[in-house]
């Protein structure tokens, strides 16, 4: 196949200077018939600057054996990558030394590789009267590219052959012999050529200035050369192609192994041709930026391995693999955090905080952790802060209270004890909201529940205010924990909605119980000892049963206070009173007693605050909250008295 190339090559030089001539001298040339030449060169980036350098020596050697000459034989010079320039066309140049000097001043284009479009550009353009193209003048092009064309050539080539133009394909190193094929002129035998190096066409540049003019021995005997016939006057010797080395016998040639004679620097595999070799990687492996050595194939970089956290790469291959304190699951992607704590594998006395893979330890709340961070010790409060009780001081788990000695009371900052003002209780006041009332008497209710809270000491420390209205249904108007100051809670009544409807009391009485004098809605733990009061306010008999739950009120400790107007059934509020009955109820006819009643109450918080219109029992001497809340129903009965009178 080498043998034919050569012979090829050898044809298109002929073909090129037509018929030559014997030398008459050393500084004759020889004469052919005329051609128009246009040597059509790749420019595109994978052309290395040396190589580009050894193409221009090329050219400039093969004009050197050339007939130069507007008369004689005219050559233009096109190069192309991505586009198409014309360096000089076919009558810029009539002399050698001219030609010569546009060829050196050629700077490369480096894009990338429009093989057709630059024949297209040739045939338009090149070989036209306005670039110097002569009538009957055979048209010739060299086409010398190292790559595959980017675009479509087959087409455009055909198009140009059947306009008469002989195309030459030589193609070197890292050319597509499909595509040379495509382009060249038949017989491919001779216009297409595929050389290893650019090195090659140099070397076969210098050949053919011996062999165009006088005697070829080598053309014309037969020589035996396996590769290459060079001749000299009246003889001649045989060479071989780059990479091969002369036998014995001076004819055939035998391939040079330089990866057997281990004169390579391949890391892994050294893959031989003639002369030369190129290096590649065993499996799992690539090649690395300096054709030499190798690096592992990154699986992972891919992009495709959907490992839940960390993808490790592998020789042929990659596996996945989790974060610390966490465990791959079966799928082998799947990462599971490791949960010590459920799994049982802590040793905390009390609570164990889980993170993946570790844990810490708790303590419950009024518990601390202990120095081993394991155990956990109570913490008594009372023991270990600055409390500040005027009194005694309770712990409770995480916290700590204050409490006074009997007959006194806790003032409101939580800590300090006294006789007067600061009654500290938790009262829930139930009103009728049935349609009964009617809207202007429950204003007047809404004024006496305000009377009412001006008599007391709010605070969160102090006396809590929680509102719930009943008619057909019950709702909390707000709970004990809503507000802690006498103004919020007054303007919150004043904002109450009148309901309508049915008289539910013994609903309402459920509703206390169950909900009222709950943690949840502000009311102290039982623990504490704070008074529970319920007040209810009614002006009808009950739609409902009230025995159940006026019962369960009084058994849960709170004490009850019944107040009713109007149609109010005397035997229903004593049923919801607490004992003794006659000093926890009260009843009027009329809406417009209710203040008086409010009143009252404000003249029994404090001895100091009463006007002594009414005499009443001092509640700081009182041995308990009972007595005092006796008393002040006693004054309530009184003003009933002189009502009715």
């Amino acid at each position: 196949m080498k043998m034919r190339q050569l012979r090829g090559f050898i044809l298109l030089t002929l073909a090129v200077l037509a018929a030559a001539r014997p030398k008459a001298g050393p500084e004759q040339k020889c004469k052919s018939g005329p051609v128009d030449l246009v040597f059509l060169i790749d420019s595109s980036r994978s052309v290395r600057p040396h190589e580009f350098e050894t193409m221009r020596k090329f050219m400039i050697d093969i004009l050197a054996t050339l007939d130069i000459g507007l008369n004689a034989t005219r050559v233009g010079v096109v190069q192309y990558s991505s586009q198409v320039r014309s360096e000089f066309s076919l009558k810029t140049h009539a002399k050698l030394e001219t030609m010569v000097k546009g060829i050196n001043e050629i700077i490369p284009l480096a894009q990338g590789t429009m093989t057709g479009l630059a024949i297209k550009y040739v045939m338009n353009n090149a070989f036209t009267a306005e670039a110097g193209d002569r009538p009957k003048v055979p048209n010739v092009v060299v086409i010398v590219t190292d790559g595959r064309p980017q675009d479509r050539v087959a087409e455009v080539a055909a198009e140009a052959r059947e306009k008469g133009i002989e195309i030459y394909a030589v193609g070197v190193a890292r050319a597509d012999m499909t595509s040379l094929r495509a382009m060249a002129s038949p017989p491919f035998e001779d216009h297409v050529f595929l050389v290893e190096s650019f090195d090659l066409i140099h070397q076969f540049g210098l050949q053919f200035q011996d062999k165009l003019c006088g005697m070829d021995l080598c053309l014309e005997s037969d020589h035996g050369c396996e590769h290459i016939c060079e001749s000299s006057p009246g003889s001649f010797h045989c060479l071989c192609l780059p990479g091969y080395t002369l036998n014995d016998d001076g004819k055939t040639c035998a391939a040079i192994d330089l990866c057997a004679e281990g004169k390579h620097d391949c890391e892994q595999i050294c893959v031989s041709s003639p002369g030369s070799f190129t290096c590649d990687c065993n499996k799992g492996y690539k090649l690395n930026d300096d054709k030499k050595t190798c690096s592992m194939i990154d699986y992972c970089s891919f992009g495709n391995h959907s490992c839940d956290h960390e993808c490790v790469s592998v020789l042929n291959g990659y596996h996945c693999r989790c974060n610390d304190g966490y465990r791959l699951l079966d799928d082998g992607k799947t990462c599971q955090a490791i949960d010590l704590c459920a799994e049982g594998k802590h040793d905390c006395e009390q609570i164990c905080l889980s993170a993946p893979g570790v844990f810490t330890c708790d303590c419950n709340k009024g518990f601390k952790l202990n120095k081993d961070k394991k155990t956990c010790t109570n913490m008594d409060l009372c023991n270990t802060v600055e409390h500040g009780c005027e009194h005694q001081c309770v712990s409770t788990p995480g916290s700590y209270y204050c409490i006074c000695p009997e007959g006194q009371l806790l003032q409101e900052d939580g800590k300090s004890c006294g006789t007067c003002k600061s009654a500290n209780i938790d009262l829930v006041l139930l009103i009728d909201g049935s349609k009964s009332v009617r809207p202007q008497n429950f204003e007047l209710v809404k004024k006496f529940v305000n009377q009412v809270v001006d008599s007391l000491d709010v605070s969160t420390h102090g006396t809590r205010v929680g509102l719930v209205q009943y008619s057909s249904r019950v709702r909390t108007e707000f709970p004990l924990n809503m507000y802690h100051t006498a103004d919020e809670i007054k303007a919150a009544v004043m904002k109450v909605d009148y309901m309508e409807k049915g008289t539910m009391t013994g609903l309402a009485l459920k509703h206390m119980v169950e909900n009222s004098f709950s943690e949840a809605e502000g009311a102290r733990p039982a623990s504490r000892n704070i008074p529970r009061i319920g007040l209810v306010f009614t002006d009808g008999r009950s739609q409902d049963d009230i025995t159940e739950f006026a019962k369960k009120a009084k058994e849960a400790g709170i004490t009850m206070y019944a107040v009713g107007v109007g149609k109010a059934v005397e035997d229903e509020l004593r049923e919801i009173a607490s004992e003794p009955v006659e000093k926890h109820f009260y009843y009027t006819t009329d809406f417009t007693a209710i203040s008086t009643i409010a009143e009252n109450l404000k003249l029994n918080v404090c001895p100091e605050e009463s006007q002594g219109e009414i005499e009443v029992k001092d509640p700081c001497a009182c041995e308990s909250l009972v007595e005092f809340q006796q008393a002040t129903m006693s004054s309530l009965e009184q003003l009933t008295q002189k009502h009715i009178l």
